[in-house]
């Protein structure tokens, strides 16, 4: 179990790292792109938040809405035995396989097409970034903390979200 605002912010990292790891040796291999990308790169950025801000605040699922799922969240039956101490929840936010997968499938598409592949990238971190935030704004004001993962006592859908009650921050 992590919390959802954990998972998006460090997808976010996770992203930029595997972006930091690719970028030089497609440069490398296949040379820098051409003047001028830095207002696509601007402009891309911004058309992920605006992605990462629609799918936050719309329910249908057609445009990626996840406001439903926040809203349709299960509370936690026994949130004290399930629930992980704070920094475990950060530690269990990070996955080495999202990392490799993400430069892998940078590298070897940034290599075969050219840099500019690796652009998708730049839409995605800006939209994780947004829901991480965005699902932080509605924990605070619902007053809980949203919870994503498997729990074998409380089966529910796949994807399904969870919710606690906040509590007090315990040394972990």
């Amino acid at each position: 179990m992590v919390r959802y605002v954990h998972h998006q912010l460090a997808a976010a990292v996770e992203m930029v790292i595997a972006m930091a790891v690719t970028m030089p040796v497609i440069f490398g291999v296949r040379g820098l792109p051409h003047a001028g990308g830095g207002s696509v790169i601007l402009l891309l950025g911004f058309l992920g938040a605006f992605f990462g801000l629609l799918a936050v605040s719309v329910r249908s699922h057609w445009l990626g809405g996840e406001k439903r799922e926040f809203e349709n969240a299960a509370a936690l039956a026994d949130p004290e035995t399930i629930l992980p101490a704070p920094r475990e929840s950060i530690r269990g936010s990070f996955d080495g396989s999202f990392i490799v997968f993400t430069a892998m499938f940078s590298l070897v598409f940034g290599l075969l097409w050219g840099p500019w592949v690796n652009i998708w990238v730049v839409v995605s971190i800006p939209e994780r970034i947004v829901k991480g935030v965005y699902a932080s704004f509605w924990e605070r004001r619902h007053g809980v903390l949203l919870w994503r993962g498997r729990i074998a006592e409380q089966p529910l859908g796949k994807g399904q979200f969870l919710y606690s009650s906040p509590r007090n921050p315990s040394p972990g």
